[in-house]
């Protein structure tokens, strides 16, 4: 299978083929509302608002499956972030990403880019010793560690990056400008 043979369910219940992205980079997050990492919208939507018309695509899943993160309906949901972050990119429904009801676009992504570290820092190392409090194997398995992984996926459909809600978002910007 490919990229493009994957769906995604929006908040009215139909689907978002990503088929319809064929030739585009395409960026695919795992958001939340209430999160230390939420204010990562922000430069996001930088990056939709310069490069959408060069190539790049968003998609903004919710998930609250990190502490409860993400609470609200839907509709909350999208509120908040037009709100308060002018969002214009695509957002899903609310969805688990990892476990027995994840998107099955969440297992393909995880199977193509595992887990490779939070990088350094004072972020990276709180991060690290949160997921091990809760999985003393957390390095060894591609499972999503908390709100705003990130995933590039470049113009021929392969997915070729993973970034962790503690990467720098200016160098996820310069990545995916190269691929633009």
């Amino acid at each position: 299978m490919s990229i493009y043979d994957y769906t995604v369910p929006r908040p009215d219940g139909t689907e978002l083929s990503l088929s319809d992205f064929k030739g585009k980079v395409i960026l695919i997050v795992n958001t939340a509302t209430g999160c230390g990492f939420t204010p990562h919208y922000k430069p996001l939507e930088e990056m939709y608002e310069a490069l959408h018309d060069k190539g790049l695509e968003i998609i903004d899943v919710p998930c609250n499956q990190f502490a409860g993160q993400t609470p609200g309906t839907d509709d909350e949901i999208h509120e908040f972030c037009t709100l308060k972050y002018n969002t214009q990119f695509p957002q899903m429904k609310k969805s688990d990403v990892n476990g027995e009801n994840q998107l099955a676009l969440f297992g393909y992504l995880k199977e193509q880019k595992g887990f490779e570290g939070f990088g350094k820092g004072a972020k990276a190392l709180a991060m690290s010793a949160m997921c091990k409090a809760r999985d003393k194997d957390y390095k060894n398995n591609p499972d999503i560690k908390w709100n705003f992984t990130k995933f590039v996926v470049d113009r021929e459909g392969r997915v070729v990056a993973r970034f962790e809600p503690t990467a720098d978002m200016g160098k996820l910007r310069e990545f995916i400008e190269g691929l633009i």
